[in-house]
């Protein structure tokens, strides 16, 4: 199929240059061209039908802490601790040079359970000294939620990955209850937020 595609957007090209091109006959110009546009239409269409673009999620920020330069430990500086969040929102932090284990932000609602936040990269994306993960809130308008920053080791990482992608695809985010978090994640830093609006069924 993808080869009947690429045939098609070159057919349509080498169509439209000839058209362009040939000045003899303007009938067949016009029918040239005509036929160019199509099969580029058809080609781009028939691309989308098999990579169809994904889902663009958008999130927002909150306040920020100002950061303080060298920094020697990992911190969250942004939500800030009593701020009033929406139901999407982009964690970000930062982290010391020298620092080398993966970065995540797992979210702690009113039942008390723990659930681990992941972009497409899975870990907070970490570079120059500063990391970011977008975070993702289910619950009722005014809801307290503790949003903690642990760092794990290859173990524990994997442990949260895993756990995610059963998550997504049961349709079931069950939370990990605080015996279940892995040895290989040690708590860092943590703050408390609500939520500004009714996030309930949203994930």
């Amino acid at each position: 199929m993808l080869t009947s595609v690429i045939i098609s957007v070159i057919a349509g090209v080498l169509c439209l240059l000839f058209a362009i091109l040939y000045k003899k006959n303007y009938s067949l110009k016009i029918a040239l061209g005509i036929v160019g546009v199509v099969l580029l239409f058809y080609g781009g269409f028939s691309y989308g039908a098999l990579h169809p673009i994904a889902h663009f999620e958008t999130f927002y920020t909150g306040n920020k802490l100002q950061v303080e330069y060298p920094v020697n430990k990992v911190k969250v500086i942004s939500p800030v601790n009593g701020d009033a969040v929406k139901c999407r929102i982009l964690t970000m932090g930062v982290y010391p040079e020298t620092h080398n284990k993966d970065i995540w932000v797992l979210l702690r609602p009113s039942d008390k359970k723990y659930y681990p936040q992941s972009d497409y990269t899975n870990t907070s994306y970490k570079e120059s000294g500063k990391w970011q993960v977008v975070t993702r809130f289910g619950g009722d308008q005014g809801e307290s939620y503790d949003l903690f920053v642990y760092e794990t080791n290859a173990s524990a990482s994997q442990f949260f990955s895993e756990t995610i992608t059963k998550w997504k695809t049961a349709d079931d985010y069950e939370g990990l209850k605080m015996e279940e978090l892995p040895p290989g994640a040690k708590e860092i830093d943590r703050i408390q937020i609500t939520l500004e609006g009714n996030c309930r069924g949203i994930h």
